[in-house]
């Protein structure tokens, strides 16, 4: 069987390891399970993910699969790229061979791109929505990570990629091109790692659950991260609803039948 794992709010909130989130895993691993773990995370460089698993005890090595990777797929070498995001986005480009233009660079207002490439950091500023939405106005493609509108962390909910994406996308008066969950390039990077059926898990609804219907698989919900039982039923309904990743495997397992 195959699983597919957001990480925030399902393996961890912020840098705070979710209880049992480590050994569910490690457990399904064990089982032969397919794994992946999947993610909207596009500020940080995939071995900088791959690292801080390996830190909580799991070999995620080939195993993650995040937004800036799929953002990546929809841009030819060769082309320029506008920035406005982090490092994770500019290293899946330049690994494509893209010419990438920081927005953050002082020649960035002047310079001519084909798409601009949105997703979350924290050096968000009004200078870069005016270079980013200039941009778009003048023909680049407007290209987003992900357009979630917040992250969960250990104190609570902060802006998403999709709050930074809703300024330009306003300022710039375009609908943008979405690469992350639940849109479809990053499904077919999943597809091709684990398959067409499984179990795709996660704590948010409107991007997790629909990521498994795009997928075609079960969508197992946590109520870790930003949803809570004062949210249920939630659409699209979840097949499977637990308070952790722990207690979903378990519930998961204890389900299947035994010539699965």
């Amino acid at each position: 069987m195959a699983w597919a794992f957001d990480l925030d709010g399902v393996i961890w909130l912020g840098d705070q390891p979710i209880a049992g989130s480590v050994d569910a895993v490690n457990h399904l691993i064990g089982l032969g399970e397919r794994i992946a773990f999947v993610t909207n995370n596009s500020f940080s460089r995939r071995s900088a993910i791959v690292e801080k698993l390996g830190r909580l005890g799991i070999d995620a090595t080939d195993r993650v699969i995040t937004s800036a990777m799929a953002a990546a797929t929809l841009v030819s070498a060769g082309e320029r790229a506008l920035v406005c995001g982090g490092p994770g986005i500019i290293e899946q480009l330049e690994l494509r061979g893209v010419e990438v233009i920081n927005a953050g660079e002082e020649h960035a207002e002047s310079a001519v791109v084909d798409v601009v490439v949105v997703g979350f950091h924290r050096t968000f500023d009004y200078r870069r929505m005016t270079i980013a939405s200039g941009a778009v106005r003048s023909g680049a493609r407007l290209l987003a990570t992900n357009d979630d509108a917040t992250y969960p962390t250990a104190t609570g909910p902060i802006p998403g990629g999709g709050a930074i994406l809703a300024s330009i996308m306003t300022a710039a008066g375009v609908q943008p091109e979405i690469a992350g969950k639940p849109h479809e390039p990053i499904a077919d990077l999943t597809r091709q790692l684990l398959g067409s059926t499984g179990t795709m898990v996660g704590d948010r609804p409107d991007t997790d659950g629909r990521f498994a219907r795009t997928l075609g698989y079960r969508f197992g919900l946590v109520l870790s991260g930003v949803t809570s039982t004062a949210d249920l039923p939630t659409e699209p309904p979840a097949d499977l609803v637990a308070g952790d990743l722990a207690e979903l495997v378990q519930q998961a397992l204890s389900a299947k039948s035994p010539d699965r």
